[in-house]
């Protein structure tokens, strides 16, 4: 009698890595929440660090800017030639520039808030020796841009006046001459521009440029266009355009008696290279072809989900640190986004730690030169001039590299 065998097929199965069996989404929420947890503890734990150093620190600054503003007009009254006039221009541009960005902009943010003995420093109260009207600016920058950055309908910074910053922004005749604005009006006038955008001239005059009915579906800063909302708009524009100009161009001037037009025009070079620097120093900072924008409607569902769209949607460059401070800490964009109120000087501490969060997390954290990310938000902003750059969307993993990427819409509510 014959036995016979039975025999079956071994089936071998490939190694399988655990995470493999986890559903994506999951994962992607998982991850996202570690990566909230751990920003949040960052922050936390530099929050607790501020003391006397950070004080000082701004009162330091704050002495050596008005030392430099009282060098710079003395040497433009007195200046009898080229040598003595030019190196007052620039005292005078560094305390302009330190005004702006290093305490201006870190104290419009709220940074010194939580100190008491330097009340001068607070949000609230605080002169800004600019022509941009604190309370505009507070809603536009703090309350729209940082809370809604680079989502297209909230964040009013995407459509920077006339110039078209996103494919969300349909193109009209006038984005094929952007380029040459932004370089040769936006640049040179910037913080001047900046009010006008803030204050909601801009909107009283082209709107911007969102798709829907004039003075209804495109407006930013002013509920509609009746009087009452156009007077606001003026009367915010104006209360920091006046006084600063007869600042500048009236009292100085008249203290030179018959030099008065040397005493305006250093005031203006050194206003104009103010504005220069500060433009090159913001629009790196969100524009260009590793930055994300996002679809009208895009939210985070979480905290994790928002840091990693305030970190996609923005990015670094890398200066040395005197140019850092004259840049106001803007170097560090992301750094920034993330962590709004803290001090420059804490944004440049803590950089190394956020990328490093950032890589463990597959959140893409963008840096280069100054010059090439400069180059690469020029060219950005001369694309968006063409009428064939049209607004697409694309479903890619949160690391790749994609001019619009809503950040995974399971996480869009």
């Amino acid at each position: 009698m014959s036995t016979e065998k039975n025999t079956a097929e071994v089936v071998r199965l490939e190694p399988t890595h655990w995470s493999d069996l986890v559903d994506p989404a999951a994962k992607d929420t998982a991850r996202l929440r570690s990566f909230g947890k751990e920003l949040a503890a960052l922050n936390k734990r530099v929050e607790a660090e501020l003391g006397n150093d950070d004080v000082q620190h701004i009162i330091k600054l704050q002495r050596f800017s008005r030392t430099l503003e009282a060098v710079g007009r003395v040497l433009i009254h007195v200046s009898p030639e080229p040598v003595s006039f030019t190196a007052g221009v620039v005292a005078l541009f560094i305390h302009k520039q330190l005004q702006t960005t290093e305490v201006g902009h870190t104290c419009m943010h709220g940074a010194y808030d939580r100190f008491d003995e330097i009340p001068q420093f607070h949000r609230k109260g605080f002169s800004w020796d600019t022509p941009i009207d604190e309370a505009s600016w507070h809603a536009g920058h703090n309350l729209k841009h940082h809370q809604h950055t680079n989502v297209a309908g909230k964040d009013p910074d995407i459509h920077f006046g006339p110039v078209r910053l996103t494919e969300h922004t349909p193109h009209q005749a006038h984005h094929r001459r952007q380029l040459a604005y932004t370089l040769f009006v936006l640049f040179p006038h910037f913080t001047w521009t900046m009010n006008w955008h803030f204050s909601g001239l801009n909107d009283v005059y082209f709107g911007n440029g969102q798709p829907g009915e004039r003075g209804v579906d495109d407006l930013d800063f002013v509920p509609d266009l009746s009087w009452e909302s156009k007077k606001t708009a003026y009367k915010a524009a104006f209360r920091k355009y006046i006084p600063y100009s007869l600042k500048e161009y009236v009292f100085f001037p008249a203290l030179a008696g018959p030099f008065w037009w040397k005493v305006v025009a250093g005031n203006f070079l050194a206003g104009t290279l103010r504005d220069v620097y500060t433009a090159a120093s913001i629009y790196p900072g969100h524009v260009g072809e590793d930055v994300d924008t996002y679809e009208p409607g895009t939210r985070a569902s979480g905290k994790g989900a928002w840091y990693a769209m305030q970190a996609q949607s923005t990015q670094n460059y890398e200066v040395p640190w005197v140019l850092s401070v004259l840049c106001g800490g803007l170097d560090r964009q992301i750094e920034h986004h993330l962590f709004p109120r803290l001090t420059p000087r804490r944004l440049r501490q803590i950089a190394p730690e956020v990328k490093a969060i950032c890589k463990a997390h597959e959140v893409r954290y963008s840096t280069g030169s100054w010059g090439s990310i400069l180059r690469k938000a020029l060219g950005r902003v001369s694309q968006l001039a063409r009428p064939d750059t049209t607004s697409t969307t694309t479903e890619v993993s949160p690391n790749d590299s994609a001019q619009q990427r809503p950040l995974n819409h399971t996480e869009a509510a």
